[in-house]
């Protein structure tokens, strides 16, 4: 073989593996507290890993992800053979000061120490399940009608005690309003009297992705059931740590709170190719 074709297929080679670079379409805005939709993903990848953490991929290519409050700006995602490098936008959060709120659930004391680990322990199995299915693909509404009262990522000062972010949204309803399903899927926690939350539901939608319902009045599902898109799954009501009736809808995919805002768009997101690296 001579010198000169020894070069033409060097060259192919090489072209070969710059045109082996994997691509995939990244949908929804990528900024601190946000959830996108990943597809056309390598057929060949078993999951994709974000932050350490693994996020199944469907038979035809989807997954999702989530950004939590605090995404550091440059992050990578990584499949089995490829690096997707990522800019993450900063997001800019709220302080919201509330007064008024009973001083023993601003500062539990030792007497709630049981009902308090009860309820961690609950939503902390329910959020670190991986069940399967894609209900999230059938898209996702607004679980009540109201006013927004709180938001995602915001600080609180309970009576000029300052408390974690908030990992929900929460929307001002009167008591008794019915509060919907925000998507299809399987009910996997009906809690009741927890000392935060009140009376609260998981459902959970596939892949990792769960809704919250909390600070209901009354619930009429049970764990187990499968529930659709707009199902009446309890009302609203003002248990737990609040100071008015109102809903507290929060997200959750793979243990990552994000703003549930992000999923009414889930099937509408605008998408951009990123293409992968080594």
């Amino acid at each position: 073989m001579n010198y000169k074709a020894i070069c033409l297929i060097f060259s192919s080679l090489l072209a070969t593996n710059v045109n082996a670079q994997e691509k995939m379409n990244v949908c929804g805005e990528l900024k601190q507290g946000e959830l996108v939709v990943l597809k056309n993903i390598d057929a060949t990848a078993r999951s994709v890993v974000l932050n350490g953490k693994e996020y199944p991929i469907t038979n035809d290519g989807y997954a999702i992800l989530a950004f939590h409050r605090d995404e550091k700006n440059n992050q990578e995602i990584l499949t089995d053979n490829e690096k997707y490098k990522l800019e993450i936008k900063q997001a800019t959060w709220d302080i919201q000061r509330i007064n008024g709120v009973p001083q023993q659930k601003v500062t539990p004391d030792k007497s709630n120490d049981a009902e308090i680990m009860r309820e961690r322990n609950d939503v902390a199995k329910s959020v670190n399940t991986m069940q399967p299915g894609d209900y999230w693909r059938e898209g996702f509404i607004l679980p009540v009608d109201g006013r927004i009262s709180g938001h995602f990522g915001n600080q609180r000062v309970f009576n000029g005690t300052p408390k974690s972010p908030h990992n929900g949204t929460d929307i001002a309803a009167p008591e008794g309003t019915p509060i919907k399903a925000s998507g299809s899927g399987k009910v996997i926690l009906n809690g009741k009297d927890y000392f935060y939350t009140g009376n609260m539901v998981i459902i959970d939608h596939g892949q990792g992705l769960q809704t919250m319902y909390a600070h209901m009045k009354d619930t009429n599902v049970k764990v187990g059931d499968i529930v659709e898109k707009g199902d009446i799954i309890g009302t609203v009501g003002k248990t737990g740590r609040v100071t008015g009736p109102h809903l507290h809808w929060g997200a959750s995919l793979n243990n990552v709170r994000f703003r549930p805002h992000s999923l009414l768009d889930i099937n509408e997101k605008k998408c951009q190719v990123i293409t992968g690296g080594k």
